[in-house]
């Protein structure tokens, strides 16, 4: 059984013409297509706009959250505790 149908497979080969003759223009931005991957995708996409039969669009892999260690309070470096507890040296005279 084939994944793509007919309708998608023309609207892919157009989307293809366009580009190598540089009328193909990106969504919102419409800069000029040069990737031959995203010509594809464009030609795919207007074939689901138009109902052909497409597989769905491949969503981010989801990643599995890491158990949570719980971690001991942080102590303050020795040398914070030092700069905290300093004494004000007295004012010189003249």
């Amino acid at each position: 059984m084939a994944k793509y149908s007919k309708k998608a497979g023309n609207k892919v080969e157009k989307a293809m013409h366009e580009k190598k003759r540089g009328q193909l223009k990106s969504g919102r931005s419409g800069k000029t297509v040069k990737s031959r991957k995203q010509a594809i995708a464009i030609g795919l996409s207007e074939a689901r706009k138009e109902g052909a039969k497409v597989p769905k669009k491949k969503s981010a892999a989801k990643k599995k959250a890491a158990p949570k260690k719980k971690s001991a309070p942080k102590k303050k470096s020795a040398a914070r505790k030092r700069s905290t507890t300093r004494k004000k040296s007295p004012a010189k005279k003249k």
